[in-house]
């Protein structure tokens, strides 16, 4: 990444809320084309940092870069038009629609006929079913409803959705935290597909053995504050969960107790 740019900078960002200080200076940058993998335990400031980064939080103090140019997103819509997608958890999709229509809610293809605009099924049929494809899922159709597929494709959807309408990053907040084995893989297969085709992804997570399987660089986050950040191969796992947990509080703990956690 030596000859790269990082398209997205955050620099000592800060959060308040009233005398409470969610984020106390954490800084963050990710280059095109490779997963950045933010760790931390519940409560370690994870979603905060990414919503500033969202426009869902404005910064009490702070600088945001995108594409080497200086940010202020002041809604969740400006860091979209910009070209910074984000795929929560709830994953905003309606469970009795199509996947065609979830995967084009808001940016609906129409076709004229005379005076007349109706939704394109044919298009948004078959971009669906192509998009998809090239993710790896192979739909029964594009009327399937969403709530009939699993929660690794319907995050796929999610993903795919995103890429489709020109997301530059991609942020993905514990994408599979509430998924099975096999969902998980294929979820975080996704994740190295969009990366090859350069897109920069930030994987939020709580789980080192999956930021492992995709991460090319590590940031761990605790109590609001960047512990460090480290490339694939620099850090071990146990490095990792032990810097998440709080470090010589563990293994103080694990002494006491023989050994045992």
């Amino acid at each position: 990444m030596a000859n790269k740019k990082p398209i997205v900078e955050m620099k000592n960002i800060e959060k308040h809320f009233g005398s409470v200080i969610a984020l106390a200076g954490v800084s963050l940058d990710v280059y095109p084309g490779e997963c950045h993998c933010l760790l931390g335990d519940n409560g370690a400031g994870k979603s905060t940092f990414i919503k500033a980064l969202a426009g869902v939080h404005t910064p009490t103090r702070g600088e945001i870069y995108f594409d080497g140019k200086p940010m202020h997103f002041d809604n969740p819509r400006d860091p979209i038009i910009a070209g910074i997608a984000t795929v929560y958890q709830d994953l905003a999709m309606i469970p009795l629609m199509s996947v065609a229509r979830n995967f084009f809610m808001g940016n609906e293809p129409v076709r004229r006929v005379g005076p007349f605009q109706f939704f394109d099924h044919d298009r948004a049929n078959r971009v669906t079913m192509e998009e998809m494809r090239k993710l790896g899922i192979n739909l029964r159709g594009p009327d399937q409803a969403v709530g009939t597929l699993s929660g690794g494709e319907r995050q796929t959807v999610a993903i795919a959705r995103a890429v489709y309408f020109g997301a530059k990053v991609l942020i993905l907040d514990e994408p599979t935290s509430a998924l099975g084995v096999r969902q998980t893989s294929n979820v975080l297969a996704t994740v190295d597909k969009v990366r090859k085709q350069g897109v920069a992804v930030v994987l939020i997570t709580h789980s080192v053995r999956h930021a492992l399987a995709v991460g090319d660089r590590f940031t761990v986050l605790n109590r609001g504050k960047t512990l460090g950040t480290a490339l694939r191969g620099e850090i071990t796992p146990e490095e990792l969960q032990d810097m998440m947990a709080g470090g010589q509080s563990l293994a103080a703990l694990e002494e006491s107790l023989g050994g045992t956690i």
